[in-house]
């Protein structure tokens, strides 16, 4: 019982798991709304609208200046994963998106095959975000992180 109090009691850690948990919820309630259907892979997936990357990150960069200062080395690390993973979702993430959108109208539109077998999924391309996205998340993360630390 004692880990639980440590981790609820861990400001830092709360404020990005919540971050995560708030963007996924919210991008399966957009989703659901746009498409009139429900997609279950929204609930986990990546990609789309807010960016639970940049939710979490901003959580974990906001919760750990308010917790340790601007000047602590938790910051700065914190600051550099966050830029790190919002450049990555924006970037590299987001063309293996537009790649594998490609490549699925490619293959199951002409019922391509690699090397004798049937490709018989679609590639995910849902795994990037475009910067109004990733913008959303991370003012999603930084106000949660803001809310949670009246709390601690």
């Amino acid at each position: 019982m004692k880990i639980w109090n440590e981790i609820l009691g861990n400001q830092v850690l709360v404020s990005s798991v919540i971050g995560w948990i708030v963007a996924q919820f919210l991008k399966t309630v957009i989703d659901l709304v746009l498409n009139r259907s429900f997609n279950p892979e929204r609930i986990f997936g990546s990609g789309g609208m807010p960016s639970s990357h940049s939710s979490t990150v901003c959580a974990l960069t906001t919760a750990s200046g308010m917790k340790y200062g601007m000047g602590s080395f938790e910051f700065a690390i914190s600051f550099v994963l966050a830029m790190i993973v919002m450049y990555d979702a924006m970037g590299v993430r987001r063309e293996t998106g537009k790649q594998a959108r490609l490549l699925n109208t490619v293959f199951f539109e002409n019922i391509l095959n690699i090397d004798g077998v049937l490709l018989q999924e679609k590639l995910k391309e849902y795994v990037g975000h475009t910067p109004l996205q990733v913008v959303a998340g991370a003012i999603l993360g930084i106000g949660l992180a803001l809310v949670i630390s009246a709390y601690y």
